[in-house]
């Protein structure tokens, strides 16, 4: 018997350090974990010990005796990922706590309470000489967690439990409902810390710069994301839901995730975390269908295997794919015949072949996913969008590495491939339309930014002057704002690990600035600038009130969406 990893797998390779016989990968010191949609256990070296199951934070991993129907799946997937990986190396080696300076102690600001940010003070605070402080300007913490992640997918959500155990150290303290920039600017942080972590993210969506993209109808993805998780700089707006067929731009798992929202029972979703307005709102919609584009081919579908198919498995809701837009690109395409294709986009190839085969039931809804196809422009008026248009397009035939060298194993690719419009132009009619093409980065006062990558610059985690390249003393980021918008919780735990890890070496190193003023002067100083603080014992109150309501209701949490109820419930 062996253990299985599935669905919910976050990548946060906990797992990985537990295993006795390093039947887990990709590790994070192998170079597909950057890339991996989740970790695989390796059905042929597993010793069925269990120990990872007690590490995983999201339950997603099982004994292969007492998986259900739906997760049966996932044996296949599994061991699909050992057929082309070498895993003989990668065992992930202990590391010891390096040295700090005798005596001194160092206090760190993190700005963010994402993943990122937990993962970076998760690191800091296994030290007794280095204290953090959280910041962050809404009165709950956990960032996407809380207000990204799907309300269907509750189990990703139990990482909440890491980020808890990092907040209940004596030397972490919570610093929220404090907004950067109003309450507290960046040269005062650096006043009173020793060093300052940067974790806000990548707060806004991209645009896709065609005609009619700002009319009513025409949303981000971003938004109604928030909207639907109740975020409460969201929770005031209204999206019209009255047409029968709405369009997503883009085929990531942001795209899925606005989908089955918009197309799975509402009796499924009362039984979540989603926000009550959210839900209301969607009780009485009319979508009956969403189409997602994705203007490369199916290889290049940025959702994952496991969120792919999961899709067809919603109840009333057939999944429609044309197996005529099931077209590779050429590097993949001479992997397929050579039977080098990889693994992971073979068990993509599958999933759709196999959802282009099933027989649509009349009555369901749909959702219909479409390959090699591009928006050019949305169509419409001020009382709502009618078409959008849109482009086929081609795969241009460029000559890779393999095609130079006859003799080399074909590369396939799962990134991005040149493609060209073929000319052939049609209308989709849809009253709504997303974008969902990815978040970006905004800048705040005091910090470089690149602009065109969305990012602050930096190296390994440490900021450099936009200017002149130079290292800017005791500034730090991590996740998205530190390397764009891409990866998830995973490589947001190596992320924060990096940065943390800088802090440390330069604290032992003694390169860090003596701050000029005490950190214990911070709460005065926010206080008299009107921050109504929100620290560990208010964000308790907040998270026993929404767990108190969802108890009762039959849900995990109802969930306060106004600052100002937030607030109360902390006084409480």
């Amino acid at each position: 018997m062996a253990h299985v990893i599935t669905q919910p797998c976050c990548n946060d390779a906990s797992c990985i350090s537990v295993c006795p016989v390093n039947c887990i990968h990709p590790t994070p010191d192998e170079p597909e974990f950057a890339s991996a949609e989740m970790l695989y256990i390796d059905p042929d070296t597993c010793i069925d010990c269990g120990a990872c199951i007690d590490e995983c934070p999201v339950e997603a991993i099982f004994p292969d005796d007492s998986l259900d129907e739906g997760q049966e799946r996932y044996l296949q997937i599994n061991a699909d990922y050992y057929t082309d990986h070498d895993v003989s190396g990668g065992l992930v080696p202990p590391r010891k706590k390096p040295p700090l300076p005798a005596g001194k102690e160092l206090h760190v600001a993190i700005v963010g309470a994402g993943p990122a940010a937990f993962y970076a003070a998760e690191e800091l605070v296994k030290h007794s000489a280095i204290r953090v402080d959280m910041f962050d300007r809404l009165p709950t913490p956990y960032g996407l967690v809380r207000a990204g992640v799907a309300p269907d997918h509750p189990s990703t959500k139990g990482v909440e439990k890491t980020f808890a155990a990092t907040a209940a150290k004596r030397t972490f303290e919570y610093f929220l409902n404090v907004e950067i920039g109003k309450h507290i600017n960046h040269d005062e942080l650096l006043d009173h810390y020793g060093a300052v972590i940067y974790a806000h993210g990548a707060s806004t969506d991209k645009h896709l710069g065609i005609e009619g993209e700002d009319l009513p109808g025409s949303i981000a993805a971003t938004d109604f994301v928030a909207w639907y998780n109740g975020h409460p700089d969201f929770a005031d707006r209204d999206f019209d839901l009255s047409a029968e067929r709405a369009v997503v731009v883009g085929n990531g798992n942001v795209a899925l995730d606005v989908a089955r929202i918009l197309l799975d029972d509402p009796d499924h979703l009362g039984k979540t975390d989603i926000a009550d307005h959210a839900l209301e709102k969607l009780r009485s919609s009319n979508v009956k269908e969403v189409v997602l584009l994705g203007r490369r081919g199916i290889a290049q579908a940025a959702y994952t295997n496991s969120e792919f198919l999961a899709m067809g498995d919603m109840d009333g809701v057939d999944v429609i794919v044309d197996p005529d837009e099931l077209v590779l690109d050429a590097a993949n395409q001479r992997a397929k015949d050579s039977g080098t294709l990889d693994s992971t986009i073979a068990t993509k190839v599958r999933i759709a072949t196999e959802f282009s085969e099933r027989t649509p039931t009349e009555g369901n809804k749909r959702v219909v996913f479409r390959y090699l196809v591009s928006p050019l422009s949305i169509k419409g008026s001020d009382d709502g969008i009618e078409t959008i248009r849109c482009v086929r397009n081609e795969f241009v035939d460029a000559p890779d590495e393999a095609a130079d060298n006859p003799g080399d194993t074909p590369r396939p690719s799962s990134g991005r491939v040149a493609i060209k419009p073929t000319g052939e132009e049609f209308d989709l009619p849809a009253g709504l339309v997303m974008r969902a093409i990815g978040y970006t980065g905004l800048p705040l006062d005091g910090l470089p930014f690149d602009g065109g990558q969305g990012v602050v610059p930096n190296e390994g985690g440490r900021v450099l002057d936009a200017k002149d390249g130079d290292r800017v003393e005791g500034v730090y980021v991590t996740g998205w704002i530190k390397r764009g918008a891409t990866g998830g919780i995973g490589m947001n735990r190596l992320c924060g690990q990096e940065t943390a890890l800088a802090v440390i070496a330069d604290f032992t190193e003694s390169k860090l600035p003596e701050p000029a003023k005490s950190r214990e002067q911070v709460p005065d100083l926010i206080a008299e600038r009107g921050a109504g603080r929100i620290a560990g014992d208010g964000w308790k109150k907040i998270d026993l009130a929404e767990r108190t309501a969802g108890k009762e209701a039959g849900r995990r949490r109802v969930k306060l969406v106004s600052i100002e109820a937030m607030e109360a419930a902390a006084r409480a």
